[in-house]
C-alpha cells in the first residue's frame, strides 16, 4: 500500500512539474500586460500565429489593446502594437532587451551555427566598413560586374533579341541572388580556367545551380525556423545544409578571386578568435542567407508594381535616362556597357521612393528582443507595464504602422511617390492622430539591430531595375492579371513572397 502511495505521489509530482514547465500555472501579476496563454499547454497560440501572424496579432490587439502577452512555443511574447511606443523597445539598453540572445537560438536551429563572444559586434563593424560609405563603392562595382555577366553576356550576339517568357519572381530572385552571391563570395579564377570568358561562363553555371538548391532551402525555411518540419523535410534540410557548408567552406573560398572584404574579414575575425573551421563554414551559409534571402523577392515586387503602374514606370524610366545622359553614357549596339556607380545611385529620389513604397507593402519582419532582467515597459499613453526576465518583447510594424490607413491613406495601393515631398526630396513626415511618427516604416528593423546590409541591399535592387530599364523591353504576359497575394506562411521573416508567380516577357532591345 505504501509503495502504491509513493508511486501515485511521484506521478502526481511529475504531472504538476510538467504542467509548470509547460506554463500552465502562469498567472498575470499586478502591473503586467493582459495575458492570453492560448488553448494548448506550452504551444499556446503558436498554431494560429503560424497560420497567419498578421491576422492573429490584429485579433489580439482588438481583444487586449496596445500591449498584450501571448504564449508561443514555450515562450511568453509581449507584443507592442502602438507605433508611438516602439521606442521603448528600440532604445532600451541591451542589458535589458537583447536581440542577440533570441537570434542565437534561431541561428543554431536553422544554420547549425553557434556564435562566439562579440559575434554581433564583429558583424556590425565589418558591415560598416564594407557595406556602407566608401566600402559601398567597391561593392557596387562588384555587383555591377556580376549583374552584367548574368544579364548582358549575350549582348551583341543576337541570341536574346527574341521574346523570352518566364516567371517574374523566378527571374528576379534568380538574377539578384546570383549576382549578390558572386559579388560577396567571389568569382571563379581565370588562372584555373585559362581565360576570363571561361571563368565568367563557370560563374553563370555554378551560381545558377546554387540558386536552385538555395530555393529548396528557402521554401523549407519558415517551418525549419519554427521547428515543425516533417521527417522527410528534416532530412532534406540537413542535406542542403551540408551542401552549402561545403560549397561556402573556407577551404574552397581560398581558390576564388574577388572575395569581398565583408566576407573575408569576418572569416579572419572568427579565425583569430578561435572559431573552428567547420563552424566558420556554417557561418558563411548564414551570411549568404542573411544577405541574399530577401533582396530577390523585393526585386520581384518592385518590378511588378512598376509594370502594373505605368505612371510609376514612366517616372522611374525618365529618371534613369536623365542620369545616363548626365554621365555621358548611352545604351547602344556595339557600345560599351554602362558603368553604374554608387554616386549615380545617390541621385535617384523617384526610384528610392518606389523602393521604399515596395518595402512598406511587402517587408514584414517580427522584431524580437529577449528580456534579460525584470523590467518595466513605458507606453506612449503613460501606462507602465512589468515584464519578466526570460520572456520576449516583440513588435510587428507591418500591421502596426506600414498598412495603417491613418498613416498611409489607401494603404494597400502602390503609390510610387508616397515618400516624396512636392519639391522632389525624401518625405519623412508621417502622422497618426495628428502626431508625427518617428517609426513610420521599418522594413530593416530599427536601432542598433537595424540591418547592417541595408545600403548594399538597396543598391542591389536599384542596379537590377536600372539595367532592366536600360537594356530590356519587358511586359506582363497578361497585363490584366491581378497582383498576387502574399504567402502568409512567411510572415515575420523579412520580404514576403507571392503565393504564385506572374508570367512576363523580356528581350534585349538590340
Amino acid at each position: 500500500m505504501d509503495n502504491l502511495f509513493q508511486i501515485l505521489l511521484a506521478l502526481f509530482i511529475s504531472v504538476i512539474g510538467a504542467l509548470y514547465l509547460l506554463g500552465s500555472f502562469r498567472r498575470r501579476r499586478a502591473g503586467e500586460p493582459p495575458l492570453d496563454k492560448g488553448p494548448i499547454p506550452w504551444l499556446g497560440h503558436v498554431l494560429e500565429f503560424r497560420k497567419d501572424t498578421a491576422k492573429f496579432l490584429q485579433r489580439m490587439k482588438e481583444k487586449h489593446g496596445d500591449i498584450f502577452t501571448v504564449q508561443l512555443g514555450g515562450f511568453y511574447f509581449h507584443f507592442i502594437t502602438d507605433p508611438f511606443s516602439f521606442g521603448s523597445v528600440v532604445k532600451e539598453a541591451r542589458t535589458k532587451l537583447d536581440f542577440t540572445k533570441f537570434a542565437e537560438q534561431l541561428v543554431a536551429r536553422v544554420f547549425g551555427c553557434h556564435s562566439i563572444e562579440s559575434d554581433h559586434k564583429f558583424l556590425q563593424a565589418s558591415s560598416t566598413r564594407h557595406l556602407m560609405g566608401d566600402g559601398l563603392v567597391v561593392m557596387t562595382q562588384a555587383m555591377m560586374y556580376n549583374l552584367q555577366n548574368l544579364m548582358l553576356h549575350s549582348v551583341g550576339s543576337g541570341d536574346d533579341q527574341k521574346w523570352q517568357e518566364t516567371g517574374l519572381f523566378a527571374y528576379s530572385y534568380n538574377i539578384v541572388f546570383r549576382a549578390g552571391y558572386l559579388a560577396l563570395f567571389g568569382n571563379e579564377s581565370d588562372t584555373s580556367t585559362g581565360t576570363l570568358d571561361k571563368a565568367k561562363e563557370i560563374d553563370r553555371q555554378h551560381s545558377n545551380e546554387l540558386f536552385k538548391e538555395f530555393r529548396k532551402y528557402d521554401q523549407l525555411f519558415p517551418n525549419l525556423a519554427y521547428g515543425v518540419l516533417g521527417p522527410s523535410e528534416k532530412m532534406e534540410a540537413e542535406r542542403l545544409k551540408r551542401l552549402f557548408w561545403s560549397t561556402l567552406s573556407v577551404e574552397k573560398m581560398r581558390s576564388r578571386d574577388n572575395i569581398s572584404g565583408w566576407v573575408s574579414e569576418q572569416q579572419q575575425m572568427r579565425d583569430e578568435h578561435g572559431m573552428q573551421e567547420f563552424m566558420q563554414d556554417r557561418y558563411m551559409f548564414l551570411l549568404l542567407w542573411a544577405s541574399q534571402g530577401n533582396t530577390g523577392p523585393a526585386a520581384f515586387w518592385l518590378l511588378l508594381y512598376l509594370m502594373k503602374h505605368p505612371d510609376a514606370m514612366n517616372a522611374v524610366k525618365k529618371e534613369v535616362e536623365e542620369i545616363l545622359k548626365e554621365t555621358g553614357q548611352e545604351v547602344k549596339r556595339d557600345g560599351p556597357l554602362i558603368d553604374l556607380t554608387r554616386d549615380m545611385l545617390l541621385k535617384t529620389p523617384i526610384l528610392d521612393s518606389a523602393v521604399e513604397e515596395t518595402l512598406r507593402l511587402t517587408a514584414a519582419p517580427v522584431l524580437t528582443r529577449a528580456v534579460l532582467q525584470d523590467m518595466n515597459i513605458n507606453m506612449a499613453s503613460g501606462q507602465e507595464y512589468k515584464i519578466r526576465k526570460g520572456d520576449r518583447v516583440a513588435v510587428f510594424p507591418y500591421t502596426a504602422v506600414q498598412v495603417d490607413p491613418e498613416v498611409y491613406p489607401d494603404p494597400y495601393t502602390f503609390k510610387y511617390d508616397r515618400f516624396l515631398t512636392p519639391d522632389g526630396s525624401k518625405k519623412t513626415d508621417f502622422y497618426k492622430g495628428g502626431k508625427k511618427l518617428k517609426y513610420y516604416n521599418m522594413p530593416w528593423g530599427a536601432g542598433t539591430t537595424m540591418c547592417p546590409g541595408r545600403f548594399f541591399a538597396t543598391n542591389e535592387l536599384k542596379q537590377f531595375v536600372f539595367l532592366m530599364l536600360s537594356y530590356f523591353d519587358f511586359e506582363l504576359s497578361n497585363p490584366n492579371e491581378e497582383i498576387p497575394g502574399i504567402d502568409i506562411r512567411r510572415w515575420g521573416f523579412g520580404s514576403m513572397q507571392p503565393n504564385k508567380d506572374v508570367q512576363f516577357r523580356y528581350r534585349l532591345r538590340f
